[in-house]
């Protein structure tokens, strides 16, 4: 069973869609917002699927919402009444775009294509590389292994993640950077803010912070999320 979020500013709109979300079958809708604040505030700690996301909202519009969460492993697909956005949503990558009021097969269509993409996700992640030392990153051109050790930094960028390596070399993948915090797993591997996990055995300096600053092998910094500074602290003196 899929599971869903719904934020729309106003409060009819999601009611209305979460009575036809009710008649489609392997999908359940587990949080309803009304406002994007709240739900930045909440959403990094509930397991979903996908999210109906209204564009025009008050304070933070539905594309200010998606960058300021920096990176997400959720799909999503707009619902607005709005028909000017399409080209915005295709470059977020975007399942679908529905348009008010909802049209119920377009809607059957919607999360047709939604399962069969989660589909597609699950048999690309589930190949694995030969080795526990070495990750395999699927992207267009095909498929890269790349020792574990050799990555320096992982990046979000919207729903893609940026893999830095040794020389100078950088893969991208269209997975989010959640997806990978189970694959990199090991010791020296943390996501030390919302949007980049570090390889630490690359760290040459530690600058004082509020959260503080990491300063890497390759002379590259990178931020410490204050909320990740005493975990960081008591991995670094472990290595």
């Amino acid at each position: 069973m899929l599971k869903a979020i719904l934020l729309d500013d106003e409060k009819m709109g999601t009611d209305l869609l979460q009575k036809k979300l009710a008649l489609q079958p392997k999908i359940n809708v587990v949080k309803v917002f009304n406002d994007p604040l709240d739900a930045l505030k909440e959403i990094d700690d509930i397991s979903f699927d996908v999210l109906f996301l209204d564009v025009e909202m008050p304070r933070l519009n539905g594309f200010q919402f998606l960058e300021t969460l920096g990176s997400f492993s959720f799909e999503v697909i707009f619902v607005t009444a709005f028909s000017t956005y399409t080209l915005d949503a295709l470059r977020m990558q975007a399942i679908d775009y529905l348009v008010k009021p909802v049209d119920e097969e377009e809607l059957t269509l919607a999360i047709l294509r939604l399962n069969q993409k989660m589909e597609e996700k699950k048999k690309a992640f589930n190949l694995k590389p030969a080795g526990k030392n070495r990750i395999a990153l699927h992207t267009a051109e095909g498929i890269h292994f790349v020792e574990k050790s050799q990555i320096i930094k992982v990046e979000a960028m919207s729903n893609y993640s940026i893999f830095m390596l040794e020389q100078n070399k950088k893969i991208v993948v269209s997975k989010t950077l959640k997806e990978f915090e189970t694959v990199l797993n090991d010791k020296n591997f943390m996501r030390i803010n919302r949007s980049v996990i570090l390889n630490l055995d690359y760290v040459v300096k530690y600058k004082k912070g509020d959260g503080g600053t990491l300063e890497l092998a390759d002379g590259t910094e990178v931020e410490v999320s204050p909320a990740k500074k005493e975990e960081l602290m008591e991995i670094l003196f472990q290595i």
